[in-house]
């Protein structure tokens, strides 16, 4: 590279002409660009010596438009197609003379530019470039093809997004899918989410902040998302809808019914009380009372079966066992079973013949299972009631035979409050949410006579199928609890009696978990229990069913010990995340109601101390029954009422803070 040489240079990637002026410092090079700059660089930052000697810097503006024209007016591509077939490399001079018929300073250089700028027909090696083959220059150009898609679909997605936070029609095309999805990880998994980066660089380019608060609020601008999205259940991924086969497969049960394979007895004329609540769609138990002929009383649990439609590894069986339950939120209900069958064929239901698994129950004088027998059967005399209704008949005392069962209840309970059974009602809110959560009702729920009974009289058949299956050695799913650590009497005598004395017993107790052999649940106060009474929403229960019912029946038993354990190792799971769905969408309107009731007082009971701390109570809130822990600027004790009022509430954030109403 002699002095006065014209060279190429790269300034932040950006091509620079100057002139060679001379060497500097140990083989670096001084150079000269048009406007009188001068570069110090290494040799290496040289990409190209143009031919033809000496130039002055003052001439190369000139040169570059020349060179300029020469690359627009030039297709590269005739030159690829000549040289593809040979397989040698050319050189930048090479292609001088192939495209221009001559090795000019100006057409060495053009050939030079059209050369490393090229992406498509030629990949350098060394001083020269070698023709890529016709495959590889399809896939490089579908690659850039579907890049300037991305480029116009990225553009017009913005157009329409700007578009509906006008307030303008807007109809999403399918590749916006992908970009709205990007933003719902985003909000749903914020930090963790691994394309965050992405996602922020979206919001930038909308224009919106790069932060998770910010893609819910336009996601729900957009009306992508409802004010009140369940971003719990979005979050565990619960499949809201059955697919179409499943729901093909339940209409033709329904319009087809399979043959009945059990032998039932039917239970003609026995009344059967079916006690819920009014909303309730899957209607799965009911209570009778039969007089004996020596005198006394049987009880009869029935539980709807729904075995009586649904196989082992049938695919109705295996969607349940996906889904493990069905979950109760208060503005929708997913449930295990398509509701064809679910609140058709399989609940018990007034004016039809019904298909149930009968538990016949006669106590003892303390309460105890004298002796029961489990049958396959069939009713006929089916009677709906609410709770509220059931409350009215016993306060008037007008129906015996609900009288007789609320005995039989009370003495149940007192049977196992004799067994260390631990007695807790701490009140529970129940939240009914509809016309997209513009209508939303609040009900706080204690344990009343007519809950209270059917609680008992499920807590029952629990036992009973303990009792049988561990008679029969028969694997089933029990439900164990750890028998708790309760204070001494005289420390919870220290408490007030009631909701406080319940809390205090609610933190001693540890949680239940399903096991495929039996074992004492300690908060029931009983050897065995296994749950039988929901199989329609409760897949354990319907695993019980399909045990009984087989043994019952003297087939082979649809599980073993082991492979009993198998799904109950994936059933966990299942059920656990449903119950943290429930749980925190619940957490969610109630919050949601404090804050459309955000100018009103609210009572509120101290529960406990949080951390041992005086100032810092947990309390209950005693028109929604949220528990929760504020802090105060004095000291409380518990059982004390305080007044408190609402200082910020935000649900979509679960955030709330409370402060004492001053006086």
């Amino acid at each position: 590279m002699d002095i006065g040489a014209l060279v190429e240079f790269r300034v932040h990637g950006d091509r620079q002409l100057a002139v060679i002026t001379g060497a500097v410092g140990k083989g670096k090079l001084s150079l000269r660009d048009p406007v009188g700059h001068i570069h110090t660089v290494h040799p290496r930052q040289v990409s190209f010596v143009i031919p033809g000697g000496a130039l002055f810097t003052t001439a190369i503006p000139s040169f570059g438009q020349d060179v300029e024209a020469l690359v627009e007016a030039t297709d590269l591509e005739v030159a690829w197609e000549l040289l593809a077939e040979e397989q040698t490399p050319v050189t930048p001079q090479e292609l001088a003379d192939l495209l221009f018929g001559e090795r000019s300073a100006k057409t060495c250089y053009a050939a030079h530019i059209l050369l490393s700028n090229d992406r498509v027909y030629f990949k350098q090696k060394g001083d020269a470039y070698e023709a890529r083959t016709s495959t590889q220059v399809e896939e490089i150009r579908h690659q850039l093809a579907m890049a300037e898609r991305k480029i116009l679909q990225q553009t017009e997605f913005i157009t329409r997004i700007q578009a509906k936070l006008r307030h303008e029609a807007v109809t999403w095309q399918e590749f916006d899918r992908g970009r709205l999805d990007l933003l719902e990880r985003y909000v749903l998994w914020q930090e963790e989410c691994t394309e965050r980066n992405q996602a922020r660089d979206l919001l930038r380019q909308l224009g919106q902040k790069e932060e998770p608060q910010a893609a819910h609020q336009l996601l729900v601008q957009l009306e992508w998302w409802s004010p009140h999205e369940n971003l719990a259940l979005r979050r565990a991924g619960v499949p809201i809808h059955f697919s179409s086969a499943v729901l093909a497969e339940a209409h033709r049960l329904r319009t087809t019914p399979p043959p009945d394979r059990a032998e039932r007895r039917v239970l003609s004329r026995l009344a059967a009380y079916a006690i819920d609540d009014p909303t309730t769609t899957e209607v799965d138990d009911a209570l009778s009372i039969e007089k004996l002929p020596e005198g006394g009383d049987r009880l009869w649990i029935h539980i709807a079966d729904p075995t009586r439609w649904v196989e082992v590894a049938s695919p109705l069986d295996l969607e349940a066992r996906k889904r493990g339950t069905s979950i109760y939120l208060p503005e929708r209900t997913i449930p295990m079973f398509p509701p064809e069958l679910a609140a058709g064929p399989m609940s018990l239901l007034p004016g039809r013949e019904n298909c149930a698994l009968s538990f016949a129950v006669q106590l003892g004088p303390l309460g105890e299972v004298a002796h029961y027998e489990i049958f396959t059967t069939t009713l006929d005399t089916v009677y709906r009631l609410d709770y509220q209704e059931v409350d009215q008949l016993l306060e008037t005392g007008v129906e015996p035979v609900l009288e007789r069962l609320r005995v039989l209840a009370d003495l149940r309970r007192s049977y196992r409050q004799g067994l260390g059974s631990v007695q807790i009602d701490m009140p529970e809110a129940v939240i009914k949410v509809k016309n997209q959560g513009q209508d939303l009702h609040l009900e706080v729920l204690t344990d009343s006579p007519a809950r209270a009974l059917v609680s008992e009289m499920m807590i029952l058949v629990g036992e009973v199928t303990a009792l049988y299956a561990v008679a029969h050695d028969l694997p089933v799913p029990f439900r164990v609890q750890p028998t708790p650590a309760l204070p001494p009497p005289e420390e919870l005598d220290r408490l007030p009696y009631g909701v406080v004395r319940d809390y205090a017993l609610c933190r001693c107790m540890q949680r239940g978990e399903l096991r495929a052999l039996a074992g004492r649940h300690g908060g029931l106060g009983l050897a065995g229990y296994a749950q039988a009474t929901s199989p329609i929403r409760r897949y354990s229960d319907l695993l019980v069913h399909f045990q009984l019912k087989a043994h019952l029946a003297q087939h082979t038993l649809p599980y073993d010990l082991n492979g009993l354990k198998d799904v109950l190792m994936t059933l966990e799971s299942a059920t656990s995340e449903a119950v943290r769905v429930e749980r925190e969408n619940v957490r969610y309107w109630v919050l949601e109601y404090l804050h459309r009731h955000q100018d009103q007082v609210q009572p509120a009971l101290v529960l406990d101390w949080f951390n041992g701390d005086p100032y810092r109570p947990m309390i209950l809130l005693e028109n929604c029954a949220l528990r929760i822990p504020i802090r105060l600027d004095r000291p409380v004790q518990r059982g004390d009422m305080l007044d408190l009022e609402i200082a910020q509430v935000d649900p979509s954030r679960d955030q709330i803070i409370l402060k004492e109403v001053s006086a």
